[in-house]
């Protein structure tokens, strides 16, 4: 028997459940459990707009900032929406909060980049500090509001190398202290940032931005 090339959709959990795949022209697809239906891709001819250039270009340039941090993100916006988490989460995110234009560049703020958000508690009198050999030192103080198993999610983001030097899952909130050791810092500039997810992962708190260091 002929089989239609273009019904090739399903319903998940019977009549009832999401349409995925695709039928006639329109696709069903779910994210994050929640379903959705949309038309099949129409190829372009006209050329795009000024702003959707732009849009174009800062998706871009989120894109290559945060690919370096892409382990930490993914921790660190979980169940950020029902419509994002994770690298989507943080890409959208830093183009909405943390980035801007001046003379027609692009320019992101560092300060206003979150590698985490979520509604855990942080320690307080969070700091970092640079010591030698090549080593960066987390300090704060534990407290009744902070989760005490909770676990660091630390960013050492070496801006000049595109690279992230901290570790997910590391000390506990109860200890106090964190380090992690980068190397020779010499002609780079790294940015830092500490945020806690709880022992059994079901929640992040949001990250505190810990400042550039120009060595």
């Amino acid at each position: 028997m002929h089989q239609n090339p273009l019904a090739m959709g399903r319903l998940l959990n019977g009549p009832n459940g999401p349409f995925v795949g695709k039928a006639g022209s329109y696709i069903g697809y779910t994210v994050n459990g929640v379903g959705y239906i949309k038309g099949l891709y129409k190829r372009r001819t006209k050329a795009p707009t000024e702003k959707e250039a732009l849009n174009r270009e800062k998706f871009a340039v989120a894109q290559h900032w945060l690919q370096p941090l892409l382990q930490s993100v993914r921790i660190g916006f979980k169940g950020y929406n029902e419509k994002f988490q994770g690298f989507a989460a943080a890409k959208s995110y830093l183009m909405n909060n943390a980035m801007e234009v001046l003379d027609g560049k692009i320019i992101i703020n560092p300060e206003l980049v979150k590698v985490s958000s979520g509604s855990l508690p942080l320690p307080k009198n969070i700091e970092c500090t640079f010591q030698e050999p090549g080593t960066f030192c987390f300090n704060w103080t534990p407290d009744i509001g902070t989760d005490r198993e909770a676990q660091t999610i630390a960013v050492v983001y070496d801006l000049t190398n595109k690279q992230n030097m901290g570790f997910t899952f590391g000390s506990s909130a109860y200890s106090g202290k964190y380090e992690v050791y980068i190397g020779n810092p010499s002609g780079k500039t790294y940015l830092i940032y500490l945020a806690f997810v709880a022992a059994d992962r079901s929640r992040q708190s949001d990250s505190i931005y810990l400042g550039r260091f120009d060595f």
